[in-house]
């Protein structure tokens, strides 16, 4: 196993400030990430790499440990040792007290989860138990909400904010979204990692919503239920007129095909709008309506 030189990964000398281990990092994490270098893996394999130097020289305890291999290694190399022959396990057995080598807790976060043997071996197994849980934990330390309106969420929009590093960006909020979608922004967050935008619809409850088809309801007339008629429908894109066949029934459910909201990724392709029936019963009546009313009452059906 070879020995990583992390400082020269970096480009920064051994004695450098956590300033400029940071500075340094977000110059080499913006040009080698994979975002600006699509199908390039030796880019990827790069970033991976200067990720990883980071996580330990950006944390006191990890730079210190990592300091004393590489002080021992230097020692090693200094005396005629070749590269090869350096006794790993003998450096972390006397460190560890002859206990089985490791650092950190489970619990403990790494950025990125493709760590090199060398970082294994330095930090244990507590890496290969962190990383099942980075992705979610790196995405909790960098989001931030977005609000938007339901006529947003139907129709996609814009929103302007400033990155960490003070460039002002402009995001494509796609339609079809919902509360809790995220949208990823490469390289906006600190440290030059990822932004994720949460989205909060604020008036959510204009309709019903089960994935992409929507439900909503239209009062009338119990004449227009019995008679027939037309009725006025709030849909996403406007009102239309449904038309209610004479005799329809207060449970039955109207299907508009295509009302609904957009798909993610077919804008084109919607969902359907439900429409439920609710009866506006008059709460004053003239006498006359009265003695009309008691009069089709005793009509038989």
């Amino acid at each position: 196993m070879d020995y990583k030189d992390y400082y020269k990964i970096l480009g920064v000398e051994r004695k450098a400030s956590a300033d400029d281990i940071r500075s340094a990092y977000r110059k080499l994490a913006m040009q080698y990430h994979p975002d600006k270098n699509p199908g390039d893996k030796k880019a990827e394999d790069k970033f991976k790499e200067i990720n990883e130097a980071y996580q330990v020289l950006s944390d006191e305890q990890k730079r210190a440990r990592y300091d004393q291999l590489g002080s021992a290694y230097s020692d090693f190399r200094t005396g005629g040792g070749r590269p090869g022959d350096f006794r790993w396990d003998d450096w972390f057995q006397q460190q560890q007290g002859g206990q089985q080598r490791g650092y950190g807790n489970a619990e403990e976060p790494f950025a990125g989860g493709n760590f090199s043997d060398f970082f294994r071996s330095i930090f244990g197994e507590a890496v290969r138990n962190s990383a099942r849980n980075q992705s979610m934990q790196q995405q909790q330390a960098y989001q931030q909400e977005v609000q938007i309106s339901f006529q947003e969420a139907y129709e996609g929009t814009l929103r302007q904010f400033q990155s960490s590093s003070g460039k002002k960006l402009q995001v494509r909020i796609p339609a079809g979204v919902k509360t809790g979608s995220k949208v990823r922004v490469a390289g906006a967050g600190p440290e030059g990692l990822d932004l994720y935008l949460v989205v909060n619809i604020t008036d959510e409850d204009k309709f019903e919503r089960d994935g992409y088809d929507l439900t909503t309801t239209s009062t009338l007339s119990v004449f227009t239920l019995i008679l027939g008629g037309e009725t006025e429908v709030e849909t996403p894109a406007g009102k239309v007129k449904l038309t209610i066949p004479a005799g329809t029934q207060i449970d039955q459910v109207f299907r508009l095909g295509g009302r609904g909201m957009p798909h993610l990724k077919d804008p084109k392709t919607k969902g359907d709008l439900y429409v439920k029936l609710k009866v506006q019963i008059p709460k004053h009546l003239s006498s006359k309506q009265k003695e009309l009313l008691e009069e089709v009452s005793k009509i038989k059906f």
